[in-house]
């Protein structure tokens, strides 16, 4: 990227780096699978097959089984980030603004990953933390609604047994858990009869990866507050097979030279300055509601 002007697009190489730095910020992404998908969308097609399969002998009849079939389109929603700074951009070396750019990628990802989270988690509009219009179609506080369990911090190895069990009681699996911070420091503090941490690995502010099998993450975005948002300390469920997302490759970056287009109420020509804005396309879905489990504060 020899020059930054308006509708440029980060190279598909740095695209890849940047949505892999979101895998590491988002509790969902790392959770779960991430695959580009294209900007109209993508169809997820949902098989129940009932009944066994059949052991058939010569001349034997071939039985019906029955099956039906649901499917979930994924698009993407545009995620917008932009930043004010000096002028002095436009004039720096071509090493400094390649540098620049590298920093800026990582800051721009970490937006995203925060977004992104805030969205799927509680159906929030990440900026202004109000619900948006998909809270109930699309984010795990809207359509998990069933599968509850109340937080108790005395109790969170319990709470989130009770959530797996809500989930393999009914024949599903539980491939990863979402924690918050303090359900983190609730599981640091359990100790047992003998006056033993039971879990010493989240001592001392630890993320591990994994818990019992399961990936875990903690992550503050769990519990967000705006809206209708629910506080919640730990969703389990299977990440890796019924919560799928995905992001447009193409990532536009536009440098603003005049106007208002942050509506900071000053004109980016009268105090030297430029607003860069870049967009990422981010779509997801939850696949099986019936998959999932919330440990939610009371």
């Amino acid at each position: 990227m020899s020059t930054m002007k308006a509708g440029t697009l980060f190279k598909p190489e740095l695209v890849t780096e940047i949505m892999s730095k979101v895998q590491g910020h988002s509790v969902l992404a790392k959770l779960s699978q991430q695959t580009p998908i294209p900007f109209n969308g993508v169809e997820q097609f949902i098989f129940n097959l009932d009944g066994n399969a059949q052991i058939v002998g010569e001349g034997e009849q071939k039985g019906a089984g029955s099956a039906t079939v649901s499917s979930k389109i994924i698009k993407p929603m545009k995620f917008v980030y932009q930043a004010r700074m000096t002028d002095e951009f436009k004039y720096a070396s071509e090493e400094k603004k390649l540098n620049f750019l590298k920093h800026y990628a990582d800051g721009f990802a970490k937006k995203m990953a925060e977004a992104f989270d805030i969205a799927a988690l509680h159906g929030l509009e990440p900026k202004t933390l109000s619900d948006a219009s998909f809270k109930a179609t699309n984010s795990f506080d809207g359509q998990i609604t069933g599968n509850v369990i109340t937080y108790n911090a005395d109790q969170i190895d319990d709470n989130i047994d009770a959530a797996v069990q809500t989930i393999v009681t009914k024949g599903g699996i539980v491939t990863g858990l979402a924690l918050s911070p303090v359900a983190g420091q609730a599981l640091s503090k359990r100790k047992d009869k003998f006056d033993n941490a039971m879990f010493p690995e989240f001592r001392f502010g630890q993320n591990p990866d994994n818990f019992f099998g399961m990936t875990s993450d903690i992550n503050r975005t769990l519990t967000t507050t705006g809206g209708t948002a629910k506080t919640d300390h730990a969703i389990v469920g299977d990440f890796q097979n019924k919560f799928k997302w995905g992001y447009a490759e193409n990532i536009p970056m536009e440098i603003i030279e005049y106007g208002d287009p942050d509506g900071a109420g000053r004109d980016l020509k009268a105090y030297n300055e430029i607003c860069v804005r870049t967009e990422a396309f981010i779509g997801w879905g939850i696949l099986d509601e019936e998959a999932f489990a919330r440990v939610e504060q009371a």
